[in-house]
């Protein structure tokens, strides 16, 4: 249980410093900084948590919002130092979903749902927040473009399961399927992996009249 929450305060971090990054990309001010960072650190877990109808941790427990307030600061402070933005936020969100497909992996087992479910709730928790960031900075969510995003979360989360079966200890299942997501996502980018694109026939030659 304590490799959960260090997980999750983990997730938190690197979630509120990747909406933070984003936020001071599109220019909002200190108060827009710590929204657009809040709302990524927790939207994932908030819907998780309603959906399996389980308590909303940061709403009990104040150590994830002055987590969330301290990576904002330091984002703040270290934003000079943090020269190419692109790359840290890539960085800090990759980390992010890895960390939190895991932690909702695992509060669906607590839950007793089936394994598909477990994945399905680990791939919103990791996902939700980025979608809400993005969209309140007037972007298309990541995880509806071509980019490998919620497909690495599903991988680790069915990775997750399937090294359960062997002798491994959880602490080692825990970090080769979180490193797994991280490992999937760097080499889609690399590589510029993608899924496909189905477009209706023309609607590439059509313009707006």
């Amino acid at each position: 249980m304590a490799l959960l929450l260090i997980i999750d305060i983990l997730g938190t971090i690197a979630f509120a410093v990747s909406g933070a990054l984003t936020a001071m990309r599109k220019r909002l001010d200190p108060f827009g900084i710590a929204i657009i960072a809040f709302v990524t650190a927790v939207g994932g877990g908030t819907l998780r948590d309603l959906l399996i109808k389980a308590e909303i941790t940061w709403m009990r427990d104040m150590t994830f919002v002055y987590v969330i307030f301290g990576a904002v600061v330091l984002a703040i402070i270290f934003r000079k130092k943090l020269q190419y933005v692109r790359r840290s936020l890539f960085l800090f969100d990759t980390i992010g979903i890895a960390l939190y497909t895991i932690v909702g992996v695992e509060k669906g087992i607590a839950a007793g749902f089936h394994p598909i479910i477990c994945v399905a709730l680990g791939t919103m928790s990791a996902c939700f927040g980025g979608v809400i960031r993005d969209i309140l900075c007037a972007e298309i969510p990541i995880i509806f473009r071509k980019n490998i995003y919620a497909t690495a979360c599903i991988v680790g989360g069915i990775a997750y399961f399937l090294l359960e079966k062997t002798p491994m200890t959880d602490d080692f299942v825990v970090v080769i399927a979180g490193s797994l997501v991280i490992l999937i996502r760097i080499l889609a980018v690399s590589f510029n992996w993608s899924l496909p694109n189905f477009y209706p026939e023309g609607d590439n030659k059509q313009k707006l009249s």
